[in-house]
């Protein structure tokens, strides 16, 4: 375990370096100028220079860039161009809100998941598990962004149930939709996933078995193949905690949901580099650190699997 911990630490650490270095050098392949955005296009020349020597832009690029580790290496990682407010700061305030629709999405396709799997796999080869295989196939290869559009326009615009914008302070109806659409992907992986894993269990022989003892169909179904099919699920859901975290960014632009997706997207559009720079590293960060630990937990829970 320690060994396996020091390894994979040591490979986070170039994995983070290789991830501050390409954001910090696609910044200035950038076009536009941070400097002539917060001034305007009737700015001038003079006004413009003292802004980019003010915010550091007029130094050498690798000169600017060894700045940004050295201060990144502190947890330093600056302040924003356009609010200047401190980076790690608004990103921390932001990234509950983020967590939330994430953890909210995984547990929705968790759960749903599942239980479509099942009932799929129970009434298997008839035009229910057919219609319902045809949506989740259809639900793993939309898009994020359309789906989200598609979703706040019919349920949001058309049906007016749920609003398309806000945030859990105005009301818990807000995280409906994002929440869905967040967890349409997965959820339609784990329908899958769980449906091929019970009709594999299904057909074999303990199976069987049970049912001739006059077990119910459920008590089979639940406490004997449930069971014995969940490993690939639970892998499945396991991985896509940190992916739903770090994919969250057009889906917060789109149902205006104030996390980091939603900072992220006005930073790029502001030309905010530190901001950019710092939700970046925040992400890979905690995607790389919730990845080592679903790996420890998965092989706490199965004595199978060895780390290495």
């Amino acid at each position: 375990m320690t060994n396996f911990l020091v390894q994979r630490l040591l490979y986070s650490l170039l994995i983070i370096f290789g991830v501050m270095t390409v954001t910090f050098f696609l910044m200035y392949i950038l076009p536009g100028d941070p400097a002539r955005l917060m001034l305007g296009q009737r700015a001038d020349v003079q006004s413009v220079e003292a802004i980019r020597a003010e915010l550091g832009l007029d130094k050498p690029i690798f000169e600017q860039y060894l700045a940004f580790l050295a201060k990144a290496a502190q947890g330093n990682l600056g302040r924003s161009f356009a609010t200047n407010r401190d980076v790690l700061e608004t990103i921390l305030e932001r990234f509950p809100a983020t967590a939330l629709l994430a953890v909210s999405a995984l547990s929705l396709s968790a759960i749903l998941g599942i239980a479509i799997g099942v009932i799929s796999a129970i009434y298997r080869n008839t035009f229910l598990d057919n219609t319902v295989m045809v949506l989740a196939l259809l639900g793993i290869s939309a898009p994020g962004f359309f789906a989200g559009l598609l979703i706040a326009w019919i349920f949001g615009f058309l049906l007016d149930w749920f609003p398309i914008s806000g945030y859990i302070s105005e009301g818990w109806e807000h995280l409906i939709l994002p929440m869905f659409t967040l967890a349409l992907r997965p959820l339609s992986i784990n329908a899958r996933l769980t449906r091929s894993a019970m009709l594999e269990v299904l057909s074999q022989d303990y199976i069987r078995t049970a049912k001739a003892k006059g077990l119910s169909e459920w008590v089979v179904i639940v406490r004997h193949a449930l069971r014995n099919a969940l490993n690939p699920v639970v892998t499945s859901i396991s991985a896509w905690l940190a992916g739903l975290l770090a994919g969250t960014f057009f889906i917060e632009f789109i149902f205006n949901w104030p996390g980091i997706g939603l900072l992220a997207i006005d930073a790029i559009q502001k030309l905010d580099f530190p901001m950019i720079q710092g939700v970046v590293l925040f992400t890979a960060i905690v995607f790389i650190f919730i990845n080592i630990a679903v790996d420890i937990i998965y092989a706490l829970l199965d004595p199978r699997v060895k780390l290495g």
